[in-house]
């Protein structure tokens, strides 16, 4: 019963994290809209090149505690050693805060030359205000990851959500405010940047208050436990402080050693990203202005927001897949890890062509709806298809973690973005900003193949050409077709409106356009049987439910 209780307490406290972690990526990707329409191109492009480089450097000051917390305060949890906890919780907030500043002192001092690094001085203001997010948020990330190893999420949750909403609220009001003071690009985008530091503060309040509340439950707990064992002696107590500290140092070591290999991992990450910020302002400015190249630089970004909440659905739906995959693997079910794979991957290979299909047939409405103009269009045509490389590559990362492949799919992350940095190198010179959405596809692609090549090498995945190409070749032709005649039929009716090119009309092209592909989305899946009842049954997670309620609706044959 109480290993029940507390599979039920795990299963919750999950549910609790990936909502809380869908939630507050959507405000942080949905942000960037607003960002664009205040600020402009300029600003956007600022913005997109410091940001980048902000969650890098969070990543490498985190040092990967936040994952060694929760592993070592579990452990002791489990021990019923909660003074082992808290000890563990003092160390990693100790090397948090100190990197964290350190790091943004480094960053705040290094602006300058970080700026002739990514080739625009424009970025200078922008990286200066990062600077203070990097002091608080390591420090918070300690306190979460303590939380999660005692199995409570909301804490996580909570702050998340906090972080981002007032990270978007601080950013917006410093907009208004530089925009009717009619500041330049580099210091309304250093505003933005700001917004960092503020949502950063207030989640670290809400860690820390829940910390207080959960430290005077302890010293309750502790007082009771003193009153029952009795006080120590001086000389006792004496005895204990310094078998501590010899056990502090042995435990710092413990935590970086851990930490130290997760935090490189979660630097593959954002690899391709990185690259662009690298190479792409530096060659758009050879010849031409540096204001000039960071506003094409924004309107390259405008396509990233949207290909990212495809991704962020595969990414909160990849943790489902490693527990179910190693489960499998552990129990020897050959079988069974050859049916999930082969589903997952089609179904999110699917899902990825549909977005990237439907966003690139409706790009140019897209584009004035959210932006105001048209600008950028057939870039934004070319960075719709890395929803599809993307979330395979998501997904089969996922797919390998499970089942027991850890550094191979950074190293493929790796692979992709030298790639990337080449191809930059040759097409942007040539293409500007739609060579630079030509390689972000090709990056995408490569790591994807990467990954699902091993898979099937290891005997884990088999490929069939009709399941991979034919029929969704067929889908994905129809949903277009669907897609581009509602659009065109909208855009015609609200020209004899007079609404014609209006952010309105472009709107309603977008959804009804949206819409129409869905529909034909759907009929088409369940008209080319692309999966059974039996087959979404063992999806694992969410397959039943759904099952249940597409045969209700009779969507399954």
């Amino acid at each position: 019963m109480k290993l029940k209780s507390q599979g039920s307490k795990l299963l919750q406290g999950a549910f609790i994290l990936s909502a809380a972690a869908i939630l507050s990526k959507l405000i942080g990707t949905l942000q960037k809209i607003p960002l664009q329409n205040l600020g402009g191109d300029a600003v956007f492009g600022i913005y997109n090149t410091v940001y980048p480089l902000y969650t890098m450097l969070v990543t490498v000051a985190m040092l990967g505690l936040p994952s060694a917390v929760s592993k070592f305060v579990a452990e002791a949890s489990a021990g019923r050693v909660e003074q082992e906890g808290r000890r563990v919780l003092k160390l990693s907030a100790i090397l948090t805060a100190s990197s964290g500043v350190l790091i943004g002192i480094l960053v705040y001092a290094g602006a300058p030359l970080i700026s002739v690094w990514v080739g625009n001085s424009h970025v200078t203001p922008a990286l200066r205000s990062s600077a203070w997010g990097l002091a608080v948020v390591p420090l918070m990330a300690a306190l979460r990851g303590y939380f999660q190893g005692l199995h409570n999420m909301v804490p996580t949750a909570v702050s998340q959500v906090a972080e981002q909403t007032v990270r978007v609220a601080v950013m917006i009001a410093l907009l208004l405010y530089l925009t009717s003071i009619h500041a330049d690009a580099a210091g309304i985008a250093a505003g933005a940047l700001l917004g960092s530091a503020g949502g950063g503060v207030a989640g670290l309040l809400i860690m820390l208050l829940y910390l207080q509340r959960h430290r005077r439950q302890a010293e309750l707990e502790l007082a009771a436990a003193s009153e029952t064992a009795g006080v120590p002696s001086w000389t006792a107590e004496q005895r204990r402080l310094d078998s501590e500290n010899r056990r502090e140092r042995i435990r710092i070591r413990q935590l970086l050693a851990y930490g130290l290999p997760v935090m490189l991992g979660a630097l593959a990450v954002p690899l391709i990203g990185l690259v662009d910020v690298f190479t792409v302002p530096r060659l758009l400015s050879t010849g031409g202005s540096e204001a000039a190249a960071m506003a094409q630089f924004g309107i390259y970004n405008r396509g990233l927001p949207l290909v990212q909440i495809v991704t962020m659905l595969a990414t909160s739906l990849s943790v489902v897949f490693i527990p179910a995959l190693a489960e499998a693997k552990y129990r020897g079910d050959l079988g069974l890890i050859q049916t999930r794979c082969s589903l997952s991957l089609r179904w999110f290979w699917l899902l990825g062509l549909a977005a990237s299909a439907g966003l690139a047939v409706l790009a140019e409405p897209v584009n004035i709806a959210l932006y105001g103009d048209a600008s950028g269009s057939s870039t934004m045509v070319w960075l719709a298809f890395t929803a599809a490389g993307g979330t395979v590559s998501i997904i089969s990362a996922a797919l390998l973690q499970g089942l027991g492949a850890v550094r191979a799919p950074a190293l493929h992350l790796l692979a992709a973005a030298l790639l990337k940095a080449a191809l930059n190198l040759l097409l942007v010179p040539q293409q500007g900003i739609t060579g630079a959405a030509i390689a972000s596809v090709a990056a995408h692609g490569f790591a994807a193949a990467l990954n699902v090549l091993l898979l099937h090498r290891q005997g884990h995945l088999r490929l069939r050409l009709a399941d991979a190409l034919l029929r969704p070749a067929l889908l994905l032709a129809g949903l277009a077709l669907a897609a581009a005649a509602v659009s065109c039929g909208t855009g015609a009716a609200a020209d004899a409106a007079g609404l014609g090119g209006s952010r309105t009309a472009a709107l309603a092209q977008s959804l009804l356009g949206v819409l129409a592909g869905c529909a034909v989305f759907a009929i088409g899946a369940v008209a080319l049987r692309l999966l059974s009842e039996s087959e979404l049954r063992q999806l694992p997670g969410f397959g039943p439910k759904l099952a249940d309620k597409l045969k209700k609706l009779r969507l399954l044959p």
